[in-house]
């Protein structure tokens, strides 16, 4: 069944809108008059249209000034814009403020068709365009669930991974053997890095990237604490400009502070003497990133045979292969910088 499409004509001649009102409705159409422009704002108000027909030539507020009534009316109904034969720069100017299509009045029948030809057409554009606003609503609506759910399960992996870093605690201060003690504070450690991305992913309002810089800040934050009350007095400093990251980048950048800082914590310094390590991360040309980590200790040989098990270098350089990043060793006067640089993915 074919419902009527009811139409709101709006002209100050009695005479035509009486023709237009005989002839759309032989064409299908319902149609209401409205003799100016308030009488037609009234009408808006109190019924619901398909369409509006405005013509231009009006006492008081003319055509184009209800226009811009009309279209400031939330989910307004499409205009056809009505004028003279020397009125086209005007029907052009319609157009941009939001009139869907404009009609040239002339004498016989072929004008009532073309202004039925005109609303057929903007019922289908209006049709197209509630179309697409529906969908996008759906979309943004489907998109807000999809980040809800995401944010969830990042709080639950976090909170899983603070329940294991909890347990692990537990086993480290129950154990005797001070190497199997390190061990289980160093997966401690480990574990703290990458729930601490999963924490920041869920804090967030955009769950695709991290803060590099601020995830680190609170890492470095935690690192502090651990480093800073063992007997060696050693100062850890972090300088970081605001770099995005995705969060598998994050957790690789994480685990390689945590690794590096704790290297050098154990295994750089006199224990009495102490020192200094600094981390800094910066931005390079083209969008990528360096990340160096600094200490100023007895130095580094990597050539020589690893003071510990060596799993926190085999952790460190499988790390920053998984970011396609160069990894260097740096040995300056003093100390040892190690100075990891990640180049930004190439688009094809």
């Amino acid at each position: 069944m074919i419902v009527a499409k009811h139409i709101l004509y709006v002209d100050d001649d009695p005479g035509l809108r009486r023709l237009v009102q005989r002839a759309l409705e032989r064409r299908g159409f319902t149609v209401t008059t409205a003799g100016g422009a308030e009488e037609g704002l009234a009408l808006l108000a109190a019924k619901s249209f398909d369409l509006v027909a405005v013509d231009h030539h009006m006492p008081g507020r003319t055509g184009r000034e209800l226009l811009d009534d009309i279209v400031a009316l939330p989910d307004h109904p499409p205009v056809v814009f009505v004028t003279g034969n020397d009125d086209t720069s005007v029907a052009v100017e319609a157009m941009h403020a939001g009139a869907s299509d404009f009609v040239v009045k002339t004498v016989g029948e072929s004008f009532f068709d073309l202004l039925s030809g005109r609303f057929h057409q903007a019922f289908a554009r209006g049709r197209l365009e509630r179309d697409k606003r529906r969908a996008e609503q759906e979309l943004r609506a489907a998109n807000e669930r999809l980040q809800m759910l995401v944010r969830e399960v990042h709080h639950r992996v976090a909170n899983s991974l603070q329940m294991v870093s909890s347990f692990v605690a537990m086993q480290a201060a129950q154990t005797r053997d001070e190497g199997g003690r390190e061990a289980l504070t160093a997966t401690q450690n480990r574990i703290q890095a990458i729930a601490k991305v999963h924490h920041g992913l869920y804090t967030r309002g955009d769950i695709t990237t991290i803060a590099l810089d601020d995830y680190l800040a609170t890492l470095v934050s935690a690192l502090r604490e651990s480093v800073e009350k063992g007997d060696c007095p050693i100062t850890l400093t972090l300088t970081a400009a605001p770099i995005e990251v995705p969060p598998d980048a994050a957790v690789a950048v994480g685990v390689i502070v945590n690794e590096l800082v704790t290297n050098a914590f154990k295994y750089a310094f006199e224990r009495a003497a102490g020192g200094q390590i600094a981390i800094a991360l910066s931005g390079i040309e083209g969008g990528g990133y360096s990340l160096t980590v600094s200490d100023d200790g007895r130095g580094f040989d990597d050539s020589a045979p690893a003071m510990g098990t060596g799993l926190g270098m085999r952790i460190v350089t499988a790390m920053a292969k998984s970011l396609g990043g160069e990894l260097k060793t740096l040995t300056p006067g003093r100390g040892t910088t190690f100075r990891l640089t990640v180049a930004a993915p190439s688009i094809a």
